[in-house]
């Protein structure tokens, strides 16, 4: 498969403010061994990124506002012609940064909100006054006018608060809400058992399908869930084919299946690429080699995009052409990438 990169979420830093039960950034131990890479790095890495492709770059985290240089790094990256995005937690928002966000080109901020009430969220993110972070960072986002999305991780803690949480964003001024649903990996492998199952896991997903086919003015987007689209072919099988066609165009861009090394991937703060955010095996490392060697010829990289390789469930499904099941997920259950879809309940025909 032919493909570059769209996307590149990249770990500026471990730092954090706070300490969210879900976070792959496991502990302050792990901060101090990975420490920021200087500024001059960081133009290295994009130089090296715009070399090979024009992907969005998402500066992320930890929090990435910790950094002092991250609107040096940004400004940078507008100046090579990519569109630069921000990913925050919301909390360390002031006018200050709203005003620097304009003034390098910054073209999309996404915040994470995890619960349609400070109790909820407050609890998921282990800090009181998380929520009125979140809600200052979209009230200054909107007096602005700077576009931002919102982000919501799902464990059984928080589940319920599905529906309020589209509600609440519907209303916040929101271009887009992602849903994702958690997969353990940093401080998230301590909470397995707050996993949502797999039948429940189905259920949120058809609740998902039944919204969206009303959704007119957000784009909503179920995210770590590739089998939405094996729900969205079997439902329009009777529900008529304009609806596929919308929810599947939107759903990857033309790519099938998980993005993770396929369209996207992570650049971590060691300068290691792995396929995604939720994949903790490298496929390279940029200090050694560069972008497009990795991305064209990591053995990796060439597994994720392998359908024929991959096994049981996954392996044998007559969907894999737009699923192909969550590979991070696949690999911190089972240790195995390539098995099957840990949390699918479907069962192939073959």
């Amino acid at each position: 498969m032919e493909c570059t990169p769209k996307w590149i979420a990249w770990e500026i830093t471990r730092r954090c403010n706070l300490h969210c039960v879900h976070c792959r950034s496991s502990s302050e131990a792990a901060v101090a061994d990975h420490p920021d890479f200087s500024l001059d790095e960081a133009k290295r890495i994009l130089d090296d990124i715009h070399s090979y492709a024009s992907p969005v770059v998402v500066l992320s985290g930890g929090e990435p506002l910790l950094r002092s240089d991250v609107f040096d790094i940004a400004a940078y990256g507008t100046g090579l012609g990519l569109r630069m995005c921000l990913a925050t937690n919301g909390s360390l928002v002031t006018e200050a940064t709203c005003r620097r966000i304009k003034e390098t080109g910054i073209k999309m901020v996404s915040l994470s909100l995890d619960g349609a009430t400070a109790g909820v969220h407050d609890d998921f993110r282990n800090q009181p006054g998380a929520f009125d972070g979140v809600m200052r960072a979209i009230r200054l986002f909107n007096e602005h006018r700077i576009d931002f999305l919102v982000n919501s991780s799902f464990t059984k803690r928080n589940r319920q608060e599905i529906p309020e949480i589209y509600r609440l964003v519907k209303g916040l001024g929101a271009t887009a809400w992602y849903m994702f649903m958690i997969v353990p990996t940093g401080r998230g492998e301590d909470i397995m058992d707050e996993l949502i199952a797999a039948e429940d896991y189905e259920e949120i997903l058809n609740w998902h399908y039944d919204m969206e086919k009303e959704e007119s003015d957000l784009l909503v987007r179920p995210t770590c869930a590739p089998q939405y689209y094996r729900i969205v072919l079997q439902r329009s099988k009777t529900e008529g084919e304009r609806f596929k066609r919308r929810s599947l165009k939107f759903s990857t861009g033309g790519s099938k299946g998980c993005l993770a090394g396929q369209l996207i991937c992570l650049i971590d703060v060691d300068g290691n690429v792995l396929p995604c955010s939720y994949f903790p095996l490298a496929a390279g490392n940029l200090r050694t080699q560069s972008f497009q060697e990795i991305w064209e010829h990591s053995p990796l990289m060439l597994d994720m995009r392998d359908f024929t390789a991959y096994k049981e469930n996954c392996g044998r499904c007559e969907y894999i052409n737009v699923c192909g099941g969550c590979r991070a997920r696949a690999y911190a259950v089972t240790g195995d990438y390539l098995a099957g879809e840990p949390f699918c309940t479907h069962r192939p025909v073959h």
